[in-house]
C-alpha cells in the first residue's frame, strides 16, 4: 500500500490517456491510493493497481501502472481492462501477485 503522504505524478502519456479516453483526471490517483489488488508486470517491470469503478456507463476494473521512488509515486497510464484481460495476464504469469 502507497504512503498516504506519498507525492504522486502523472506522467504526460497517463494525462493523454485521461483526455482521450474521457477519464476523470482524479481517477488515476484514487485507484493507486485505493486499490486492493496489486501485480508486478513481468514484462514492463511496471507496478499496476486494478480496482473496480463507475467507467463508461458501467462498473469496470481499470489498471493504473506505477513506479515508487522513495517518496514519489510516477502513474504512467491507465486503461480499463477487457473482459479476461485480467486472468489472462495473471495465468500467462506477465502479472504476479504482490
Amino acid at each position: 500500500m502507497p504512503h498516504p503522504d506519498m507525492k504522486v505524478e502523472y506522467s504526460k502519456h497517463i494525462k493523454a490517456r485521461l483526455k482521450v479516453r474521457g477519464i476523470a483526471q482524479d481517477l488515476p490517483k484514487k485507484i493507486f491510493e485505493e486499490a486492493q489488488e496489486r501485480y508486478m508486470d513481468t514484462e514492463t517491470g511496471h507496478l499496476v493497481a486494478v480496482m473496480a469503478k463507475p467507467l463508461y456507463d458501467r462498473n469496470r476494473e481499470v489498471m493504473v501502472a506505477y513506479a515508487i521512488d522513495k517518496e514519489c509515486a510516477a502513474l504512467y497510464t491507465i486503461h480499463p481492462l477487457k473482459d479476461g484481460q485480467k486472468s489472462n495476464r495473471i495465468l500467462s504469469g506477465r502479472w504476479r501477485k504482490l
